[in-house]
């Protein structure tokens, strides 16, 4: 079975985590680590002959002249993460498809190809926000990544479905790849096990369970990470403990699980194993 494998290419400072203490105004004064962090994954997939689809976002493609470029150049795919990191709930359909747009501009003006892919920032496609899937439709993409079927403080549809599936709308088709989760308690309950923070604060072996599980079942897998999560040395930034407790728990154990699993399973871009490719 091939699993999915992807990266949301944004920097330590714009997480939603972070939105009630780092301004959005004073982001060009943080310090960019995203590029170095990033050229960490790039030579991680390529030790392991590995391929993702990485969702950059448009603020970072901006100022990081040439990466979205390295990135393609190095086999992977890019798709887009949006452009300023907002969640779709509160910016709203006008916003979201300014934003939308900016970022497909600039990722596809710097690859030169089409991005077919979207993941919605802090996966903030809810039920407050179905309204996005039609603008999805509208603004050329073909498949997202960003329903989220569990119950979570900041995002979540659940009972969304879990699979693959496709969601039509008056405009068209899109097809969705959910988050890897897994069903407990007679499938009342849904553990996410997509990677992310969820590969740092569990033991590996819980990612590697929710892997063979989905895979026993005839589904692929797919995992996503951050470059930040990569970088034990990032600044500190004060917030919230449970913030703070969510962004930096386990940061060094990070590239040692991926190593364990990029050395133990298939994985192939988002737009691969969709077959859009």
């Amino acid at each position: 079975m091939i699993n999915a494998l992807s990266v949301d290419v944004e920097d330590y400072f714009h997480v939603s985590a972070f939105e009630h203490n780092v301004n959005r105004s004073d982001w060009d004064r943080y310090p960019l680590r995203v590029e170095k962090n990033t050229e960490v994954l790039l030579d991680l997939f390529d030790s392991h002959q590995v391929r993702a689809s990485f969702f950059v976002l448009g603020w970072v493609a901006e100022r990081v002249p040439g990466l979205v470029k390295r990135i393609q150049g190095r086999g992977h795919e890019i798709a887009c993460h949006g452009f300023g990191h907002e969640r779709l709930d509160v910016i709203g359909p006008h916003r979201f498809r300014e934003d939308l747009r900016r970022a497909k501009h600039v990722l596809e003006d710097q690859c030169g190809a089409p991005v077919l892919g979207y993941r919605a920032p802090s996966f903030s496609i809810t039920p407050k926000s179905v309204w996005a899937v039609d603008i999805l439709i509208e603004e050329g993409f073909v498949y997202d990544s960003s329903i989220f079927p569990i119950h979570h403080d900041v995002y979540g549809m659940p009972g969304a479905d879990p699979g693959i599936h496709s969601i039509r709308r008056e405009a068209g088709i899109l097809r969705e790849f959910p988050p890897t989760t897994v069903p407990l308690l007679g499938g009342k309950v849904r553990l996410p096990a997509a990677g992310g923070g969820y590969l740092r604060l569990f033991p590996l072996w819980v990612t590697r369970l929710a892997i063979d599980r989905v895979n026993e079942g005839g589904r692929p897998a797919v995992l996503y990470m951050h470059p930040w999560e990569f970088d034990p040395e990032q600044p500190r930034i004060k917030a919230r403990m449970k913030s703070r407790f969510r962004h930096y728990c386990n940061l060094r154990t990070t590239i040692h699980k991926m190593r364990s699993l990029l050395g133990s399973y298939a994985f192939a871009p988002l737009r691969q194993v969709l077959g859009l490719s």
